[in-house]
């Protein structure tokens, strides 16, 4: 989009800096100024436009055959989160998903608004007291993912942090299989 977005005012730009520079019997000039004043930047944008519905269609929470599904509730100072496939078992401030495989996260709070952020994963959502709110997250190779709470929700918000570890499919399952809690 940035890329998108440079070249556009790079180019009308340019083509600025062409017509206040008018010479006489510019005609064809202003033509040209016209055509391409309009039509590169529409292209341009007709095509970001296209790319951003493309990517947002996939982070949207369709139904998917090998969904899984996660609830995390924000308190202050903490990230607590259950998981759909192993009724009781929670953990504190690490939410383990599978990767490869789309993940729908229920996000609500216990007291204030907090915002629940994997930056490498998918854009932020607010968790909010009385109301879940749901993001599709995919982590496409295992390993940990840093997550924050990016909403200003009194003293120590700073530090509230939690880790999206995602697990290869065997390792998902013995998770899910571990010891009861």
């Amino acid at each position: 989009m940035l890329a998108g977005a440079t070249a556009i005012f790079l180019f009308v730009t340019g083509l600025l800096a062409l017509a206040m520079r008018r010479r006489p019997g510019g005609g064809s000039d202003r033509l040209w100024l016209q055509g391409l004043g309009l039509a590169f930047p529409l292209t341009v944008l007709a095509a970001l436009l296209a790319y951003g519905l493309t990517v947002g269609e996939a982070l949207l929470p369709h139904d998917h055959p090998e969904r899984v599904t996660v609830r995390a509730e924000a308190r202050q100072w903490a990230w607590r989160f259950g998981y759909e496939d192993r009724p009781g078992l929670e953990t504190e401030d690490i939410l383990h998903i599978p990767a490869g495989r789309p993940v729908d996260v229920e996000i609500t709070s216990a007291d204030v608004i907090h915002g629940f952020w994997v930056p490498r994963l998918a854009g932020k959502m607010d968790a909010i007291p009385g109301h879940v709110n749901l993001l599709r997250i995919e982590a496409r190779a295992p390993g940990d993912y840093a997550g924050v709470s990016a909403e200003f929700s009194g003293p120590g918000y700073r530090t509230h942090a939690f880790t999206v570890r995602a697990l290869e499919a065997a390792d998902w399952e013995a998770f899910l299989e571990g010891p009861s809690p």
